[in-house]
C-alpha cells in the first residue's frame, strides 16, 4: 500500500523507474550538501534571536515559493493540494516537525553546539531507516544491516562522550525523521515548489506573530543593524528553499531507508565545520564515534555500488 502502483518493470520491484531514482539521489545529495554547509550562514546572521531567524526563514520561503509557483505557472498544482484535505494534513505535521526542528538546530549552531547538531543528523538516518521498515515495510540487505548496527555503536559511544542524554541531537533527528515520513506520505500527488509553498503558508501566521512579538520587545534586529543583516536574513528564503525543495524531490522519488542514508553527507561537512572553523572540542569519544560513522558509509556506499549493476542488468 505504500508504494505507487507501477506498469512494466517497476511493478515487480515496487521501485520508480530507475531515471526517477537517478533524479531522486541527486537532489538528496545536493540537498544533505547544502545543509552541512547551513553553520556559515548563522554565523552571519548571529546577531539575531534564534526564533528571529527561524521566522524570517518561514516568511521569506514562502515569498521565494510564491514567486516560483507563478514563473513556473504551478498555481493548479498548488489549488489542487490545497483542496486535499488528507495533502493538507500531512503537510501540516512536516510543517510542524520542521519549525520545531529549524528552532532546535539554530539555538545548537548559535549556542556553539554545532557538534550535537552534527550528531543528531547522524542518528536521524537510523530513525528514518526504522520509519521506513516499521511504517513502510521496506527491506534492508544484510549490508545496510551492517551499517545500520556499526551506526548504532558510533551513536554510542557519542553519548558516553556527551556524558548525559543528548536532547538536542534526539530532536534533530526524530523530527527531520517524521518530516520526511509526512513528506514521503504526501509522495508524488505534487511538485515540490507547490508541497513547500503549501508548509510555509502554514507557519506564516505563527512566525509573522513571533517577529511581532519580538518588536514590541525591542529583540528584533532586522530594521535595527543596517541593510546588509537585513538582506542576509532576506536571504534566508533562498538558503531554506533551495535545499528544502530538492530534499522534496528526493523524497517522493526514494525509499525511505534510501533517504535516510544520503543523511550522513550533511553532519559530515558539520563535523568538519565545528572543528576547523568553530573549533568545537572533540574529546576521544567524539572521534571513535565520528570513525564508526564513516565505517558505516563505506558498508553502505559498498551496498549501493553491488545493486546498481544488477538493476542495470535487470532494466
Amino acid at each position: 500500500m505504500s508504494t505507487p502502483p507501477a506498469s512494466g518493470p517497476t511493478a515487480a520491484s515496487g521501485r520508480p523507474p530507475r531515471s526517477e531514482q537517478s533524479v531522486g539521489l541527486l537532489s538528496g545529495l545536493a540537498a544533505y550538501g547544502l545543509w552541512g554547509v547551513l553553520p556559515l550562514y548563522f554565523v552571519l546572521v548571529s546577531a539575531a534571536h534564534p526564533v528571529e531567524i527561524v521566522a524570517n526563514r518561514v516568511l521569506w520561503s514562502l515569498v521565494f515559493c510564491t514567486l516560483l509557483v507563478l514563473v513556473t505557472r504551478q498555481g493548479r498544482q498548488f489549488k489542487a493540494l490545497v483542496a486535499d484535505p488528507r495533502a493538507i494534513g500531512w503537510l501540516g505535521l512536516a510543517a510542524a516537525f520542521i519549525a520545531v526542528n529549524w528552532l532546535t538546530y539554530t539555538m545548537a549552531v548559535l549556542n556553539h553546539d554545532t557538534v550535537s547538531a552534527a550528531m543528531g543528523y547522524y542518528i536521524n538516518p537510523l530513525v528514518s531507516t526504522a520509519l521506513g521498515v516499521l511504517l513502510l515495510g521496506e527491506r534492508l540487505s544484510r549490508l545496510q544491516w551492517l551499517a545500520v548496527g556499526i551506526a548504532v555503536v558510533a551513536v554510542a559511544v557519542l553519548a558516553v562522550g556527551y556524558g548525559s542524554l543528548p536532547w538536542t541531537a534526539l530532536i534533530l533527528a526524530t523530527t527531520f525523521a517524521f518530516y520526511g515520513y509526512a513528506k514521503n506520505r504526501v509522495g508524488k500527488r505534487t511538485t515540490a515548489v507547490a508541497s513547500l509553498t503549501v508548509e510555509t503558508a502554514l507557519l506564516a501566521l505563527p512566525a509573522a506573530i513571533a517577529i511581532a512579538v519580538l518588536s514590541a520587545r525591542g529583540l528584533a534586529t532586522a530594521g535595527e543593524l543596517g541593510a546588509g543583516h537585513f538582506w542576509l536574513l532576506a536571504a534566508s528564503g533562498v538558503i531554506t528553499a533551495v535545499p528544502l525543495l530538492l530534499f522534496g524531490t528526493a523524497a517522493s522519488r526514494l525509499p525511505l531507508s534510501t533517504l535516510g542514508s544520503l543523511q550522513y553527507l550533511a553532519p559530515t561537512l558539520q563535523f568538519v565545520i565545528a572543528l576547523a572553523l568553530f573549533r568545537e572540542p572533540m574529546p576521544l569519544e567524539r572521534w571513535i564515534g565520528f570513525l564508526l560513522v564513516w565505517v558505516a558509509i563505506i558498508v553502505l556506499s559498498i551496498d549501493l555500488f553491488r545493486r546498481r549493476p544488477r538493476r542495470t542488468a535487470g532494466g
